[in-house]
Parts: structure tokens; sequence; C-alpha cells
């Protein structure tokens, strides 16, 4: 109780405040502005956001793996959401059918979450994300979401396929300048400074945005009060092939928490317990199944997190704590939740533009720990090619393919990280790079 009287620990909480809320600010408009939702479902999606996160990141804090780590809704999620609506929008699927299956298979998931968490299955699970896989699993995850945030940028519509795609100049040009602003900060600017560098260029890219283009339509239109509503993207309904890939990616996403507490042994000098990643796992899993029923992105420990901790040098649980509650407050307050869904979403995609970038030196740091050679170059190589190459492919490219298995192969993250678990724990690497090097010498 007395450390909560210390105005430092307020100070870190405010810090920890506005990390989360750069990083889940945008998630619940964009989501929403792809399932052509009403003002004030978005709305509604945006404050519910910031109290279950609120309340995410302080039971992990608390109960959970106990490390001054986010919990948010997850990166890898919305990626695969967003390519879901635009395959199925391709496809002629209605969006609330795709919805109603999302809600299914993120509900199947989170108790799938829940009962690697109870068994304790979650460290025998991290022998197979070895480096090797995590190099994978970061970069193609950085690799869709810059995709997502470029998009954003240049004014394009998010997910839906049924508007045209076509770049706004002006628009893309404010985002440009907003990049660029932050990436100045963050390189030039003292430590005090850089680190409300993404703050900094909300704040600053929206003056500049409204300044430019005029307040506009928000998302906030007509909309008095919030009102939590079951299932807003949909009601439930079985698609074999949706449910399938919300599942898998439910599997895969096990790869956050693992990044997440292993990127963090080094700072707190120490390997993450059993305990600790069975808490962690239970909680994710629990509100997993929240944000199936309520439409919200799930969720998962932010492996971003790691660079905050690097920068303001505090590992601290408490201030994490604070900054939860915080967040919690801001979404209990209908005001708050009307004033942010204003954000435009080419301001928030141009500074979170910036921000993941740094998933490039994330993937690095788990490449550097594996010694490739001519050999064994394949074990990176081929996941991290293919899944590119799918990334760039149109969605109707996939329309030939049965049913069940297009939403799962037409998404080039999940073939990546499929690809990179299956070269990883079918071939011994190592040993055929030393033998392959040996035989030229």
């Amino acid at each position: 109780m007395r450390e909560l009287l210390k105005t430092y620990n307020w100070i870190a909480g405010l810090q920890w405040l506005f990390f989360i809320f750069t990083n889940i600010i945008v998630i619940p408009i964009t989501v929403g502005a792809a399932f052509d939702l009403p003002p004030e479902k978005i709305v509604s999606l945006l404050q519910l956001s910031f109290i279950v996160t609120g309340i995410a990141c302080i039971l992990q804090a608390r109960f959970g793996h106990g490390r001054g780590v986010m919990e948010g809704q997850s990166g890898l999620w919305w990626g695969v959401i967003l390519t879901l609506v635009t395959t199925a929008s391709a496809q002629g699927m209605p969006l609330t059918e795709l919805g109603g299956s999302l809600a299914i298979g993120v509900i199947i998931s989170g108790l799938l979450t829940i009962l690697i968490g109870v068994t304790g299955a979650g460290p025998w699970l991290s022998k197979l994300f070895n480096p090797s896989v995590m190099g994978v699993f970061m970069f193609l995850f950085g690799c869709q979401l810059i995709g997502i945030f470029l998009k954003g940028m240049l004014g394009i519509p998010f997910g839906n396929a049924s508007e045209a795609g076509h770049i706004d100049a002006a628009v893309s040009l404010i985002s440009i300048i907003i990049a660029i602003i932050v990436i100045i900060i963050s390189v030039k600017s003292p430590p005090g400074i850089r680190r409300y560098s993404l703050l900094i260029g909300i704040f600053v890219g929206w003056i500049l945005y409204t300044v430019t283009f005029g307040v506009g339509e928000s998302a906030t239109s007509g909309s008095s009060s919030f009102k939590v509503e079951w299932y807003p993207l949909g009601k439930p309904v079985w698609n074999t092939s949706i449910i399938l890939t919300v599942v898998l990616t439910g599997l895969l996403n096990t790869a956050n928490t693992f990044g997440a507490l292993k990127g963090t042994d080094v700072l707190y000098k120490t390997e993450a317990t059993n305990a600790e990643y069975r808490n962690s796992f239970t909680i994710t899993g629990i509100f997993t199944m929240i944000a199936g029923v309520l439409g919200l992105v799930p969720y998962a420990p932010y492996v971003s997190s790691i660079g905050f901790l690097r920068q303001t040098e505090d590992l601290r649980r408490l201030p994490l704590m604070i900054g939860g509650f915080l967040f919690l407050l801001m979404g209990l307050i209908p005001v708050v939740g009307h004033f942010f869904s204003m954000l435009p979403l080419s301001v928030g995609s141009a500074v979170l533009f910036v921000a993941y970038l740094q998933m490039f030196n994330s993937s690095w740091d788990f490449f550097k720990e594996v010694k490739f050679n001519t050999v064994n170059v394949y074990r990176a190589a081929l996941p991290l090619f293919v899944g590119i190459i799918i990334m760039t492919m149109p969605a109707t490219s996939f329309e030939t393919l049965p049913t069940l298995i297009r939403p799962l192969v037409s998404n080039g993250l999940l073939v990546g990280i499929f690809l990179a678990l299956l070269m990883e724990n079918l071939f011994d690497w190592d040993r055929y790079g030393i033998e392959g090097e040996k035989g030229r010498s």
C-alpha cells in the first residue's frame, strides 16, 4: 500500500498507460471498420477493449507470469482477422457469417489455451519454438503487421475487398510525414523524450490531420453511451474452414507467450518457471474466451514489451498494474472512449508502422542464436520466403483450392510458422550443416 502512495510509481504507471494506449487504440477501430460496423458499435468495442485490456494487464502482473509484460490484443490474431475479412469478401462470404464462425473458433482457442495452462504443457511446447522458429515468427509477424499499417497509411480501406483499394495521395503524404517525425524523435531525441515518441507522434499527427482535412466523420457520431453486446461481429455459426484456421491461429499464438517470457529471461536474469507459464497461459485463455463473446481481438503477452522494458530500465510489475488500472478507467468513462475513437486510422497506422519496425530487431536477436551455413539455411529460408510470397498474393489466387483449407493456406504468416515448426522438429539441421561443411573441406 505504501508503494501506491509514491509519486514515482504513478509516473512510471503513466508511461505504461501511454504504451498500452498506443498499442491498443487502433485495433478495435480497424476491426470495426473492416466488419462495416455502425459507429456506436465501434465505440463499444473501443471502450470494452480499454476495460478488458486494463483488467488483463493487472491480473497477469499479479497472478500470471508476474513480470512487467503487457497483456493485450494479439497482433497475430489481429493480422489473421483482417486477412480473413479480405479473403471472405473476395469469396462473397457474408461478414456476419465470418464473425460468427470467428467467435466459435476464438472460444475453442481460449479453452485450449486454458488447457495448456492447467495441464502445465507450456514448457513442453516451448521446446518446439526454438530460436529459428521464433526468428521466423517475429519476421513474418512484423511483415504482416507492417503491411496492415502501410495500407492504413496509404488510405486504403481495411480488410474490405469490395471497396476500391486506391491510394489516397493526400492522406499518404501526411502519414509519411508523421512516420518521419516519429523516427527522428526515436533516433535523435534524449531518452527522456524518446520513450514518448509514439505518444508524441499520435497527438502531433492528429493535430496535423485535423488542420489539413478538418475533423471529418468520427466513429462516435450519434452515440452518447456504450453498451455490452454479445457477438457483435455476428451470431455464432459453424463454418469448418474458418473455425479450423482460427483454432490453429490460437495454437500458434502461444508463440507470443514464449517470445515474451523467453525474451525477458535475460532482463530478469532468471528463466520463467513452470508455474509462471501455467498461470500466464490460463489467464490468456480466459481473456481469449471473453474476447470471443464480446467481439474483441483475442489476447496474448506483448513481445514488444521487451523493448519498452529495455528503454525504461524499470522491470517492476507495479507500474504496469497502475497503467492497466488507468487504462481501465479510460474505458469506464464514455466521453473518453468517444474522443479517442475519433483518431484517424492513417495517423495510428503511421505511428505503429514505426513502432513495429522493431520486430526486425527481435527477429534478428533470435536468428543470432542459430549457426547458419550453406546447408542448414533452408530451415529458415523456406518458411520465410514462402510466407512472404503468400502474403503478396491476392485472395482470388486461392479460389480454386478446397474451401476447408483455403483460409489457412492463403495466410502467409500461418503457413510460414507451420513450415518452420515442421522443418525444425523433423530434421536435425545442426548435424546436417556440420556434415555438409566437413564434406566441402
